[in-house]
């Protein structure tokens, strides 16, 4: 489907299209539709766009991953689809490790996302699952042993609740990006980030570093996430007619 530059959800279809495609080449799957369509729903209402309690979120990761030993990007079938150039170029400015890890787990897949990446010109980790996460009993734990494993601070986007609650087990630092601010993923972060995954990435590729160090030791997490539902809740409370979209 081509969608006309001048559509008022010309953003939000051209998304769709991708996971679509992505569906179809066998990357993202049935369960990540459904997880685009609740992500939507709460982008409307915190305006979807990268807002003050989100910019501060990514200043404070960006300093947190450039810091770190050990940093590794986790990414999926959807943060393939919709965000696959925006993490290739933050990864690279940083020197990031990056790795392939799905939830619905299968060898085709893992190599399919693997081989994604490196048509955009980045060689990720995921074929080699030699390690698990402890107390993951489904394949979500499957990980290597020099990637997610090992890693000091890990960023998860799009990133389901048991696996986060599972990395902070093992001591991981650990960032999260998820539109959802009451999600159990949101309350696991250390550092939780409340916006769309490809703005959050096309962010981090942007700031200045400086800028980032200094938010980053004032930075509190808890607050912040209540700045983001504050947010929801103003917006909901002023619509006393259509809002703008």
């Amino acid at each position: 489907m081509e969608v006309p530059k001048g559509h008022p959800r010309y953003e939000s279809l051209k998304k769709r299209e991708a996971l679509l495609d992505f569906y179809e080449r066998g990357i993202v799957t049935v369960s990540g539709l459904i997880s685009q369509g609740r992500g939507e729903a709460f982008d409307y209402l915190i305006g979807e766009k990268s807002q003050d309690f989100a910019l501060d979120a990514e200043k404070a990761a960006v300093a947190r991953m450039a810091q770190s030993k050990r940093p590794v990007i986790s990414v999926n079938g959807n943060v393939a689809a919709l965000a696959g150039p925006e993490v290739v170029k933050f990864a690279k400015r940083y020197n990031l490790t990056v790795e392939a890890n799905i939830f619905y787990w299968s060898k085709e897949r893992i190599e399919r996302i693997v081989d994604h990446f490196r048509g955009l010109g980045m060689d990720v980790l995921g074929l080699n699952q030699d390690a698990r996460i402890p107390g993951l009993e489904s394949d979500r734990g499957r990980c290597e042993r020099e990637g997610i494993f090992s890693a000091d601070t890990v960023l998860v986007p799009l990133e389901d609740g048991d696996r986060a609650e599972a990395l902070k087990r093992m001591g991981k630092f650990v960032i999260t990006i998820d539109l959802n601010p009451l999600s159990r993923t949101s309350r696991f972060g250390d550092i939780t980030i409340v916006d769309e995954v490809q703005r959050a990435f096309a962010n981090f590729a942007n700031f200045d570093e400086g800028d980032c160090a200094r938010l980053l030791k004032s930075f509190d997490n808890s607050s912040n996430v209540r700045r983001s539902i504050a947010r929801i809740s103003e917006r909901l409370s002023s619509m006393k007619e259509w809002p703008e979209l």
